[in-house]
Formats: structure tokens, sequence, C-alpha cells
């Protein structure tokens, strides 16, 4: 569906975004994460046709952006982070003219503007000024007219950004709706943002791409061990010792929870590939040790957003 290659966008000396290549699949949600500055906006900008490339290429259906511009345009639909809103229109009026631009009239505008307001939840706002709702209408507003023309690709630029806690959650199931039927792009730097909605991230820092994959294999790949959390009843000396011997264990560290009770956390750090639970629980049943919880841990998303970041 889109192919970037080598791409990379450059403001005299500043590399916004540097020699940066990754693809994204027909139906999938992918999150362009990285802190502010990082460059997301601006690989935003170049998909869309906004502004063209210092160097490299971006190909959408087999189309690219240097000979394909028009092409490439009716296929996406594009939400910046500040929506081109024109405040003293109503939503009905606004979506007219957005239809006028793109040259959708007719039964056609008609029935796009019904499916358009039903999905993007309009239907109480269509004659208050845009001025007047609130910012998540206005965003669904914004959503509304990058989709009137029926892209098969939604590419969002921070499409939460300023909502309160429950305006962001309608927005969010929203994208999620729309992923079933359409491929979607959209950054953030928002952490949740990403584990909410997104299949997969690619994470941007300094206009380079740090990391790429789902975020189940980010977590994984990227603490390099396997960890286990566990909590004991059980003398702290005698499990420790125990829980050390086992094969392809590495580390371990406890923590007190009741020593009255004899009651200890443990979390251990084994072989990567490695998995220590069957041998801790057989060494619970042997010792007659009172095993109250297991589990694996990974690393949370915020741990790598600020490891790979941080420079």
């Amino acid at each position: 569906m889109i192919k970037i290659q080598n791409l990379s966008k450059h403001y005299g000396t500043l590399k916004a975004v540097d020699d940066v290549s990754f693809e994204v699949k027909t139906g999938e949600i992918l999150g362009l994460l990285g802190p502010n500055a990082a460059g997301k906006t601006t690989t935003m900008r170049v998909l869309t046709c906004y502004m063209p490339p210092t160097s490299g290429n971006i190909e959408v259906d087999n189309l690219n952006i240097r000979d394909n511009s028009m092409g490439i345009r009716r296929r996406i639909g594009y939400l910046p982070e500040d929506a081109p809103l024109y405040e003293d229109m109503n939503p009905l009026e606004y979506l007219g003219f957005i239809g006028e631009i793109r040259d959708i009239r007719g039964t056609e505008f008609r029935e796009r503007m019904k499916k358009i307001i039903d999905t993007c939840g309009l239907k109480g706002v269509l004659k208050q000024e845009i001025g007047q709702l609130s910012k998540g209408y206005r965003q669904r507003v914004g959503l509304a007219q990058a989709m009137l023309h029926n892209p098969d690709i939604l590419v969002l630029d921070e499409p939460t950004s300023g909502l309160d806690p429950n305006q962001i959650v309608e927005i969010r199931n929203l994208i999620k709706e729309l992923g079933k039927e359409k491929t979607v792009v959209l950054s953030t730097h928002i952490l949740p943002e990403v584990q909410a909605t997104c299949d997969r991230a690619v994470i941007i820092n300094k206009g380079k791409i740090v990391a790429d994959g789902k975020l189940e294999e980010l977590q994984s790949g990227f603490q390099g061990v396997e960890k286990v959390y566990l909590e004991l009843k059980a003398p702290m000396e005698e499990a420790l010792a125990g829980i050390s011997r086992l094969n392809d264990v590495k580390l371990v560290t406890e923590q007190s929870i009741s020593p009255a009770d004899q009651l200890w956390a443990y979390r251990i750090e084994s072989t990567r590939g490695s998995d220590p639970r069957e041998d801790l629980f057989r060494l619970a049943v042997d010792k007659n040790w009172t095993l109250l919880e297991m589990r694996k841990e990974q690393a949370n998303l915020e741990e790598i957003f600020r490891e790979l970041t941080r420079n």
C-alpha cells in the first residue's frame, strides 16, 4: 500500500527527516511515534504531497509522489494537527465546500454525507458554527473532511492533541473502527495512543527510525532477557538459593512483602528465549511453598521510548 524509500527532507542545514524507509500494509493501523520535532509531521507532509522530499521517494499503490501527486492525493485523506476548518461555517456548509473542491456532487455527495455524518457522530451539531464546537467535535469535523472522498488511506497527525480524556477515548474508538475498512497512519508522541489504537509502531527520533515492529515484538526484543515476577510464601534464603540454581536463571532480586508471614516477591531474569515458569512451579511444589502469583514481565512501551529517544 505505502512504501517509503530512503526519504530525506532538509530545511537548510537541518535534517528534519534523514534517510527514512518503512512500509505500511493494506488494512494496517501504523503509529508513527516520537518526541516533538522528531520528524513525524514532516514525513506526513511529504507522504500527503503537501511538500516535496529533498531525496528519496514514496509510493502509494505503485504511484510515486514525484510523478503522480494528484493520483496519490485522491487516495489519501489527511487530517493535520491543526485542521483547516472555517469556524464561521457550520459542518454542513463546510463539508459541502469540501465536496465541491473534491468534485463530489449529486447522489454520490448525498450518500457520502449521510455515511460520514453517521460515522463521525455529527448529526447533532450540523447547524452549529464550527467555532462554537468543542475541540472533540472539531476533530470529528476534520476527520469527516478527510474521509468525504472515501479514500483508501487516512493520515492523521496528532489526532487527539488537546482533547479531554473522554474525547480521547471517543476519537480512539472512531479510529479503530475506521481501521477495519481503511489503512491508517497516525503520528503521536502519546504512548497510550499507540498501545490503544495501533497494530504496529515506527519510532522516529531526530529524523531517523530507531525502532519498527509490532508492540509485542518491540517489548520482547528490547529487554534482551526473559523476566518473571513471582510471589511466594516461603523461607526467603531457601527460596532465593533454590531459584538461583535453576537452569537459565541469571539474576534473582527479592522484595519484602510481609517478612513475619514469610511473604516475598522475586523478580527473576533468565536467558533470552527461555521460560523458567514450569521449573519455578515444580520447585514450589517440591518444597511445599505457597505460590501466590507468577507472571512474565515485558519492558513497557514507555521504557522503550525513553531509552530509544534519550539522546
